[in-house]
């Protein structure tokens, strides 16, 4: 169970204007703003659900995500991951959880995926067969076959995301963090990417929470979705406690951004 109680997260960033002028009064009287990445968020997901948060750029959902994997310390507030809390029991922790960021990379550049995935079991301690057996059932399930003998740099963005989802179950995790996984994914691997998750949260009763600003993602996925903007939760409930009539999704999402004016 994932329980969030009154986070919150300031983030201290500098600004100047353009020009050569403003970057030497920079260097001697510098401005700063602070960002209120999360103000007083909580919310409780239980095991085994399928959470969509959304909300649009900077509202606060990587933030969120970084806070519940440990890699963020709030500046408040109370948060607690299947009993421990992330920033403080990270070795315990992070045996538990999966995460994948569909910016960045878990896997090494230059090598073949394989090697990659072997040092994530060194790092994670997977007993060797729970290492072939999960990952003979990712490599079925994602269609990797000869990807594990390529090097990631040479792997097309849905390749290297099929990858970045297999390398992040290696562990078994209890808990799934998707932070855009579908980013810049061509329609077949989107469907993939999105049958395999429903499998893993039917078949192992994986808890997934999903950000993304896709729609279709939400509606494939998701059974429950927060509307997150400016660092606090707005809204919380169902697809159809919040679909309008015979709106789309796109649509229903639209007019909820511009009713909280976020």
């Amino acid at each position: 169970m994932i329980q969030v109680s009154h986070l919150r997260k300031t983030f201290r960033v500098a600004r100047r204007g353009a020009g050569f002028s403003q970057a030497v009064k920079a260097l001697f009287h510098r401005e700063y703003e602070e960002i209120h990445a999360l103000d007083d968020l909580s919310f409780t997901i239980r095991d085994g659900e399928m959470v969509g948060y959304i909300g649009p750029n900077g509202a606060g959902k990587s933030s969120t995500i970084k806070v519940l994997s440990g890699i963020l310390t709030p500046d408040s507030g109370q948060c607690l991951v299947n009993g421990r809390t992330p920033w403080k029991d990270r070795v315990a922790h992070v045996k538990e959880i999966g995460v994948v960021f569909g910016q960045r990379t878990q896997l090494w550049w230059d090598v073949p995926v394989a090697d990659s995935f072997e040092l994530l079991k060194e790092i994670y301690t997977v007993p060797e067969k729970t290492y072939r057996e999960n990952l003979e059932e990712l490599t079925q399930l994602l269609d990797l076959g000869d990807l594990l003998r390529t090097p990631a740099r040479q792997l097309s963005l849905g390749q290297r995301m099929r990858c970045e989802i297999a390398a992040s179950l290696l562990h078994s995790p209890k808990i799934l963090f998707l932070d855009e996984p579908t980013i810049g994914l061509d329609a077949v691997s989107k469907l993939a990417v999105r049958d395999f998750i429903l499998r893993l949260n039917r078949e192992r009763g994986t808890t997934v929470l999903l950000t993304t600003h896709d729609m279709q993602d939400i509606e494939a996925l998701a059974s429950r979705v927060l509307l997150i903007g400016r660092g606090k939760i707005l809204l919380d409930g169902t697809l159809e406690d919040i679909r309008r009539g015979g709106e789309s999704i796109d649509e229903t999402v639209a007019q909820l951004y511009r009713q909280y004016d976020i």
